[in-house]
């Protein structure tokens, strides 16, 4: 007789460990710094996919959506990623530009959580990022219909193949509505897993173009 749903979760092992140590001295003055050492850790440690993000975005109506993307770049203060303005996400982030993004690198125990506002790039970054994406990702992007309605699966073979030869002849070709963004944080928290539940947990705070940080009951 096959399990019920909630047995099955409670059978499942969370927090196991081993986890690195997290000692929160000498923290670095800037959340950006602390995280550009911790994504290099998580690189090293074979974590899968570290730069998935989740991004958190508020539709019209005041409830939250959220869907994982690819972190692009990291400067001082600011999280970059890329997306079609006319997709779901976009057409949220012209209404409401507040998000938050969620780093989880389970192999380490590692939460990175981030609030702050998005602006978008300028049209020569955003035509960059665009070309630097692969053939595949630029096809589908210069579809258009990201997050539109698709009737039958054939409807997006046919306009994929008809795509993919534009992009072979001309492969400059960028998207109007390929938008850069950046996230200017404004809170950032640091969570270390603890196997016995002692988590530490790190959060910044920005206080104009000051930062401060303190620890958190976990």
């Amino acid at each position: 007789m096959k399990k019920i749903t909630k047995d099955l979760l409670k059978d499942l092992k969370s927090l196991v460990g081993p986890f690195p140590k997290f000692y929160p001295k000498n923290l670095p003055e800037y959340p950006s710094d602390l995280f550009i050492e911790w994504l290099n850790i998580a690189i090293e440690e074979g974590v899968h996919e570290p730069h998935a993000m989740t991004l958190s975005t508020v539709n019209e109506k005041g409830a939250p959506d959220a869907r994982v993307l690819i972190l692009k770049d990291v400067s001082r203060n600011r999280w970059y990623f890329a997306t079609s303005a006319t997709s779901r996400k976009g057409e949220q982030l012209k209404r409401n530009p507040n998000v938050a993004l969620t780093f989880y690198w389970s192999e380490i125990g590692r939460q990175v959580r981030i609030r702050g506002v998005t602006s978008e790039m300028s049209a020569d970054a955003s035509a960059k990022d665009f070309l630097e994406r692969s053939d595949e990702a630029r096809a589908v992007a210069l579809i258009e219909y990201q997050s539109k309605e698709l009737i039958k699966r054939q409807t997006l073979d046919d306009a994929l193949s008809k795509i993919k030869k534009l992009v072979k002849g001309a492969p400059d070709t960028v998207s109007a509505n390929w938008k850069l963004y950046s996230v200017a944080a404004d809170e950032v928290e640091f969570w270390q897993a603890d196997s016995e539940r002692k988590h530490v947990r790190v959060q910044y705070q920005r206080n104009d173009e000051h930062w401060g940080h303190r620890l958190l009951w976990p």
